[in-house]
């Protein structure tokens, strides 16, 4: 099982590169044995091109090197606040993609403009506080797993409903039900980043969002308890 995990993640990770989304190694990809608390995640700073399933690290919910001979990414514990808070997601990813990336530098939420929006994301995409100088100076990746956290609270988003965020001044993070789902959503907010900054380009920066009828049927036909998009 643990090496089918694995193999997962590493398949998850070439997708987040081939995507184009995590040039050089900015990026990754984890997964999650939850029966086992065991999360498996790309190495940190091993080139894509260089990377194997048998460098992809293994590590318990302490963050704790259970498998492997490499160091974990330096994300493991942001990746591991979030398994914790939110336990109905199966996989993490991080990149610093250029359109989500702007967003997050300007403070400001993705808004929801539109259907191909509201295919993957049940409205605005929220973007966390800058973290304090103490929180930076401390456990800093877990500090920002807890303000990913903090800001879904603090706003009662549903995580699976929303199923990415963006850390202030620093990128997106999206999680799915396993590790390639969380990429596919990786690659679908920037898809909708890159829109929105082109809408918000040509209306002059004012534009309606999408009306919330419209929201709810585009999100709920793919993601809803009577969805109808795709095959069975």
């Amino acid at each position: 099982m643990l090496k089918e995990l694995r193999g997962a993640v590493w398949e998850a990770n070439m997708l987040l590169s081939r995507s184009g989304l995590a040039p050089g190694t900015w990026g990754n990809a984890s997964g999650i044995d939850r029966e086992r608390g065991i999360v498996a995640i790309k190495a940190s700073g091993v080139p894509y091109e260089r990377m194997t399933a048998g460098m992809i690290v293994l590590v318990d919910l302490e963050g704790r090197v259970v498998s492997g001979d490499l160091k974990p990414s330096s994300d493991t514990p942001t990746h591991i606040v979030l398994y914790r808070a939110f336990p109905h997601i199966g996989g993490v990813a991080h990149t610093h993609s250029q359109a989500a990336t702007a967003f997050a530098q300007a403070c400001r939420p993705i808004p929801c403009l539109g259907t191909t929006h509201a295919d993957h994301f049940d409205g605005d995409v929220p973007v966390t506080r800058f973290l304090n100088s103490g929180e930076t100076a401390g456990d800093y990746e877990a500090a920002t797993g807890k303000v990913i956290v903090e800001t879904f609270t603090a706003a009662q988003v549903d995580p699976m409903r929303v199923p990415a965020v963006l850390v202030a001044g620093h990128g997106p993070f999206t999680w799915g039900k396993d590790a390639r789902d969380a990429v596919e959503n990786a690659i679908a907010l920037e898809a909708v980043a890159a829109m929105a900054l082109g809408t918000l380009s040509l209306s002059g920066g004012s534009v309606n969002r999408i009306p919330d009828y419209l929201l709810r049927k585009h999100f709920d036909r793919k993601h809803g308890p009577g969805a109808y998009y795709g095959q069975r």
